[in-house]
């Protein structure tokens, strides 16, 4: 089964007959405590199951060791022990459990993978090692493998971390080297994030569990072959399959880590910039937030804050006193108003810093092959890198966190540059060269933040933003975007398949430079358009440089009017945000849902992007072309869809061409849904749930319907596992003329009642009711009839249960 691999076309041939040479021959199959062995002349395979939707297949040549190679940095789920039966034949062993099932075919050494029956993918050549040899002229391995699969004809693919490619990137052949790609548009190869994740549109998911830069071919070739290709490292991946998406990210997750829920304020408006330059600066822009009441929650100080230079400072990491001259009074400050503050952080030091002789003192840097302090040039100076894999650099780097959170009451943290940025090959880590751990640089300084959290501050949920990590990065908190996006309309129309994709790949807090980044284009539709597209994203935060405002109180009377209405419309959803966020910590299932989570079996959603879900009932079409008067919005057939702001009732199962209207971006319900709405707040510090509004979506031909809105302190660590939450089940029957919508408190053992006034609205009503009844009562309403809509008096929650009748 270990086959040469040659480089270059006249290779091709070669390697054919190599194939047929080297194959390799089955030896024994053993199995022992849920492990399953599988032994040829190549080395051994080892298989076992963390849950019968949940495979590893690991590879062990002729040779090597397990103890050679380190362990998972993306895996957290301990392997289960789900009903595996075995069956074994003459020239076939088959693994059968109640959702995958391996065949492994002992005449070709080669597996086949089926869920509940259905074929997924099977091994073509399998494992295969670059030969090459040592001075002595003795062969190694030591330049990387290769895996490969079968595939069929039709599939799509996803995955493969953050890029610009399509929806369906089948046919490219993707570096696996994570990089900044500044001021990118409607194509890039490579933004940041590159994950070693396949998916396809046959519900099933390949994690290749090595960090280690490489490739990841989605059948670049068009002979229906995927592959993986490693520098060095481990061998080994994992196949996660379902019977539905939801299924398939809910597995993924709960082999790499849920997200923890964070901070509410996280949720809410960000004023951030690159950058401010003086603690003056930062008040007088939160003050002018608060004059022309617009809402926010942060403030995020660029790094400015540590000199008032771009170059040549970095790494000083301490408030540079002539331009900040009292930050903690600024911190304090910002926090009456509702504001937290979050400052930029890099890993990177240069030798002109303040710190340069303390790090090296410290012996926290990366190396040179002869074990000094590596260093380089790039764009800020001559530098050297923080080795976030030595225990004395992680001690000493979050010291540097918690000193700033204690002494002046940082709220939390954005690490930049975490590719790292720029890193030469030859630079050594602690655990290994560049080359291997390049991919999860980023991944573990978040682990590090993130711990660092959890001892210092136990009770504080982390704001960690970053620009690059690995698979299971979403366990840190982290918090990723989309990197230097272009600010043009170029830089908008990719966003939301970027923000799909990642989020299928666990990392659901992805999101852009809302208004984009890059370039000086003043462009009021173009920033409208992106602020308002930034309310169904998971993070609200405008960034972009200077020269340009990323705020909307310092742009024209029209721009702020329409900027401002799109962040209240932000807030006032906060219920219904709040509590995706929640889900997506129970579940792993991403706030932006492609539509084929609705239609798996339809093909054509498996390239459409700028039609998505946002939450369970939200369906939402950004505007992403300048002067657009109309878009098409793909409508799934699991429900009809109503217009969110007036009630209009669209056919599910086809594509509408609806207006676009300058005040707001297309966005519709899912008939029969309950969207909840908050009280409208300056700060999420305000932010409460003692009245909703509820806004019902009337449908005759919809289905029984439930929803749930979660509530709790929006601060703390454990209010879920500690019982300090509350939540409002909504479910709603329906028979002939009416509709029943019962209400239950769910109050945990630590927490008090918040649920109180409901405000109950009605869209599409085209007729008034002939009563509303509150738990058997009649109570008052008004109708609307040229709005089409009912309004409910107001009603209060006065025990854990009650029924609301409407009878039309």
């Amino acid at each position: 089964m270990i086959n040469g691999i040659f480089k270059g076309l006249t290779a091709l041939v070669l390697v054919t007959v190599m194939t047929c040479v080297l194959e390799a021959q089955h030896k024994s199959f053993s199995q022992q405590d849920g492990l399953y062995r599988f032994t040829t002349e190549e080395g051994t395979y080892k298989l076992r199951f963390f849950s019968p939707e949940i495979l590893e297949v690991a590879f062990i040549a002729e040779g090597e060791s397990a103890d050679d190679v380190q362990g998972s940095h993306a895996v957290v789920l301990e392997p289960g022990s789900p009903r595996v039966v075995v069956d074994e034949h003459e020239d076939l062993i088959v693994l059968n459990t109640s959702g995958i099932k391996v065949r492994y075919d002992l005449p070709r050494t080669a597996f086949s993978f089926y869920y509940e029956d259905r074929k997924l993918l099977s091994e073509h050549h399998g494992f295969t090692l670059n030969p090459s040899e040592d001075e002595e002229g003795n062969p190694t391995h030591d330049e990387g493998f290769r895996v490969d699969f079968r595939i069929s004809e039709s599939e799509a693919l996803m995955g493969g971390g953050s890029r610009a490619l399509g929806m369906n990137r089948r046919g490219n052949r993707l570096e696996l080297y994570n990089r900044a790609h500044y001021g990118y548009e409607n194509r890039s190869d490579l933004i940041n994030f590159t994950l070693p994740v396949v998916m396809s549109s046959e519900k099933y998911l390949l994690h290749f569990d090595n960090p280690t830069t490489g490739w990841l071919d989605l059948d670049s070739g068009n002979d229906h072959t995927i592959a993986f290709e490693g520098h060095s490292g481990r061998k080994v991946y994992q196949l996660v399959a379902g019977d539905s998406w939801e299924r398939v990210i809910q597995n993924y997750t709960s082999l790499t880590g849920l997200q923890p829920l964070p901070p509410r304020w996280a949720l809410g408006n960000f004023s951030s910039r690159f950058g401010y330059r003086t603690q003056e600066e930062v008040l007088e822009t939160i003050a002018r937030f608060r004059e022309l009441n617009v809402p926010v929650d942060a403030v995020i100080i660029d790094l400015y804050w540590f000199g008032d230079e771009i170059q040549g400072t970095m790494g000083n990491l301490a408030f540079y006193e002539p331009n900040w001259p009292d930050p903690k009074q600024m911190v304090q400050e910002l926090e009456e108003q509702g504001v937290k503050t979050v400052l930029i952080t890099e890993p990177f030091v240069l030798t002109t810093s303040d710190r340069w002789d303390e790090v090296v003192e410290a012996g926290v840097m990366a190396q040179d092959t002869l074990g000094n302090p590596a260093t380089w040039d790039f764009y800020f100076g001559n530098t050297g890198l923080i080795d976030v894999f030595k225990p004395e650099a992680m001690d000493w780097f979050w010291g540097i966190y918690e000193e700033k959170m204690t002494k002046y009451g940082v709220h939390g943290w954005w690490g930049d540059l975490g590719e790292p940025e720029v890193h030469p090959d030859w630079v050594q880590h602690e655990i290994g060269s560049a080359r291997e751990v390049h991919n999860i640089y980023g991944h573990q300084w978040a682990k590090m933040v993130f711990e660092g959290f959890q001892q210092s501050f136990p009770e504080r949920r982390a704001f960690n933003l970053m620009r690059a990590g690995y698979a299971g990065s979403q366990r840190y908190g982290m918090i990723p975007w989309t990197g230097d996006v272009s600010r043009n309309w170029g830089g908008l129309k990719p966003q939301p398949e970027i923000a799909l994709q990642m989020g299928m790949q666990g990392l659901a807090y992805i999101h852009s430079d809302l208004g984009g980044f890059a370039w000086p284009n003043e462009d009021p539709e173009l920033y409208t358009r992106w602020m308002q597209y930034g309310v169904f994203q998971p993070v609200y935060r405008p960034h972009a440089q200077d020269d340009v405002p990323s705020e909307p109180v310092f742009w024209d009377e029209e721009t702020l009017r329409l900027t401002r209405e799109a962040i209240e419309l932000r807030y006032r959803l906060m219920p219904y945000i709040y509590t995706a966020a929640f889900q997506n910590s129970q579940t792993g299932l991403p706030f932006m849902r492609p539509l084929f989570f609705e239609e798996p079996d339809n093909f054509r959603f498996y390239h459409i992007a700028e039609s998505y879900l946002f939450g369970d009932d939200i369906l939402v079409a950004p505007v992403l072309r300048q002067g657009e008067k109309e878009v098409t919005v793909h409508m799934p057939n699991t429900a009809n869809w109503h217009d969110f702001h007036t009630g209009r009732s669209y056919r599910g199962g086809k594509a509408h061409t609806v207006k676009t209207n300058k005040d707001r971006i297309p966005v519709f319900v899912r008939g029969g849904a309950v969207i909840p709405f908050a009280d409208l707040v300056q700060s999420l510090d305000d932010y409460n749930v003692s009245h909703l509004t509820l806004r019902y979506f009337h449908d005759a031909a919809a289905g029984n319907y439930e929803t749930m809105i979660y509530h709790d302190d929006g601060e703390t660590t454990g209010t879920y596992e500690e019982g300090r939450f509350e939540k409002l089940h909504i479910t709603r029957n329906g028979e002939f003329n009416t509709s029943s919508f019962q209400f239950e408190r769910e109050t945990g053992e630590e927490f008090e009642e918040a649920f109180s006034g409901i405000s109950f609205e009605v869209y599409h009503a085209k007729q008034a009711p002939r009563a509303v009844l509150l738990d058997g009562i009649r109570i008052g309403f008004e109708y609307d009839e040229s709005a089409e809509t009912v309004i409910v008096d107001t009603f209060y929650l006065r025990e854990d249960s009650h029924e609301l009748t409407i009878r039309f």
